[in-house]
């Protein structure tokens, strides 16, 4: 096998195989986007490597994390050779050795409401990569996004399949779907799980249900679900960048798993306010020991 160096480096062959699928006016498109991706972790770090290899070429990454050895069942950048290093620096250096010609701006302490601005300066879309049990952060980045009128995706990583969500600007923010605001810490968790999977297709093979601990804020999560996030979630993005076709937005919510092998789609109208999503909530409170 022949090494290649960063100076052989060729942007256009690299991405060769893309075209077809993509043309090479819209692989351009591509290479001039700026992404931004909070989280390195199961989804982030995965979310990343798939849209350097579809050619993006501009990257905002943020997560205040180092790895540890509990991160190697799942996420991308995380190795025995990467332990202990800073999940940004780990993952920026992968992109990079994808594409030598990316740009990558790291936020090491996470994103914060002193440097939220800056994350989302000039970018085209935000992906959701950071951990369940994070909402604060999550829902000021989604505001933020709102705000500025910036596409927002997220996928959670559910069992061993996904579940997408699409907020679309001017249209039901996440605030509105989730309806979060004035709840306690575990109904919120309990409406981001309604949510988030409305179809509940990963309820049934849970064998370990202990594993589960909202108290400790840890839960179990397969590689096959964040590789499947971050499929999903390239799709996503290369339609809403390149506007190629319908991407449903919330209350649409879309749910794949693989293990089950089923596909679903849900219209929540009024999100967490729906009469089903209401049902729901009163199977899942109990398991986070809410009445």
């Amino acid at each position: 096998m022949t090494a290649t160096s960063p100076s052989n480096y060729v942007y256009d062959q690299a991405v060769s195989r893309n075209v077809g699928w993509v043309t090479l006016s819209e692989q351009m498109r591509l290479r001039q986007a700026k992404v931004a991706i909070a989280g390195m972790g199961g989804v982030g770090g995965a979310h990343l490597l798939t849209l350097a290899r579809l050619g993006i070429g501009r990257f905002h990454i943020a997560d205040f994390d180092r790895f540890e050895v509990h991160n190697l069942n799942r996420q991308a950048a995380a190795f025995m050779s990467t332990l202990g290093l800073a999940k940004v620096d780990a993952a920026a250096s992968m992109a990079s050795d994808v594409n030598p010609e990316v740009e990558t701006r790291g936020f090491e302490e996470g994103v914060t409401s002193e440097n939220v601005d800056e994350f989302l300066r000039g970018v085209d879309i935000y992906v959701d990569g950071i951990d369940f049990f994070a909402i604060e952060a999550r829902r000021m980045i989604f505001a933020a996004c709102y705000e500025r009128g910036i596409p927002a995706v997220t996928a959670a990583p559910l069992g061993m399949g996904v579940s997408l969500l699409y907020f679309k600007p001017g249209a039901m923010s996440f605030e509105q779907y989730f309806q979060l605001e004035g709840c306690s810490r575990q109904e919120q968790y309990a409406r981001f799980i309604a949510g988030l999977s409305p179809a509940m297709l990963q309820r049934n093979y849970l064998v370990v249900p202990e594993a589960v601990d909202f108290q400790a804020q840890k839960g179990p999560s397969t590689v096959m679900a964040c590789d499947l996030c971050a499929g999903v979630t390239g799709t996503a993005v290369l339609k809403l960048l390149l506007k190629r076709g319908e991407v449903r937005p919330a209350p649409w919510a879309m749910q794949f798993d693989a293990y089950r092998q089923k596909l679903s789609f849900t219209w929540r109208p009024f999100g967490n306010a729906n009469p089903l999503q209401r049902l729901l909530l009163r199977l899942i409170r109990p398991r986070l020991g809410l009445g």
